[in-house]
């Protein structure tokens, strides 16, 4: 069966449903589509075969807590067929990462990255705290989409990962400051970004 086919599949959207619901329960977008549950999944699912499915605009606030960053969140309904992708493409990525990479992997996560940064301090006197900055919205569309189709070969996973890459164009263009870095021209500022 085709990559794209499985993320199409009920079962892989019904579970996505979930895992997009996880923590979410109370917000009214949740509510609404967990109403009419079979409904949203056979359209989702009927938009996506037919390759109508097109996601819906990011909503954009921002957040304080150790610092104020402005935050843009995809509608419960396309967070629904982001988890249905990633669910599927995931093991395919799985194995190119390199241990140490903690951020949203399946048996990671913060606890652990804590307890092995925790290992590294006691066998180390110096430790570097870093952060890459606005590193999202600085991503170039072509270098990822040049990644994606070297490591995904579906047209059809392709042609998704493209209509969700395409959303996030310019979500976060009033935070970003453009970086200039060795080899780009004057037209750098032009490519498309995960923004």
């Amino acid at each position: 069966m085709q990559l794209y086919q499985r993320i199409c599949e009920y079962e892989n959207l019904y579970n996505a449903f979930h895992c997009a619901r996880r923590g979410k329960r109370k917000q009214e977008s949740v509510a609404r589509f967990e109403r009419d549950l079979e409904i949203e999944l056979f359209r989702l699912q009927d938009e996506l075969l037919s390759k109508t499915y097109r996601p819906s605009r990011y909503r954009s606030f921002y957040l304080t807590d150790s610092k104020r960053r402005l935050i843009s969140a995809a509608p419960f309904r396309d967070r629904v067929v982001h988890h249905a992708l990633v669910d599927t493409i995931e093991p395919l990525f799985e194995r190119r990462f390199i241990f140490d990479s903690y951020a949203n992997r399946k048996g990671k996560g913060t606890h652990r990255a804590l307890d092995r940064c925790t290992q590294f301090l006691r066998n180390s006197r110096y430790a570097l705290q870093c952060d890459i900055r606005q590193f999202f919205p600085s991503i170039d569309h072509a270098l990822l989409r040049s990644e994606l189709s070297r490591v995904i070969g579906d047209e059809g996973t392709l042609w998704l990962c493209d209509r969700i890459l395409e959303t996030g164009m310019g979500v976060l263009d009033e935070e970003y400051e453009m970086r200039w870095f060795a080899g780009d021209d004057l037209l750098a500022i032009n490519r498309p970004r995960s923004r």
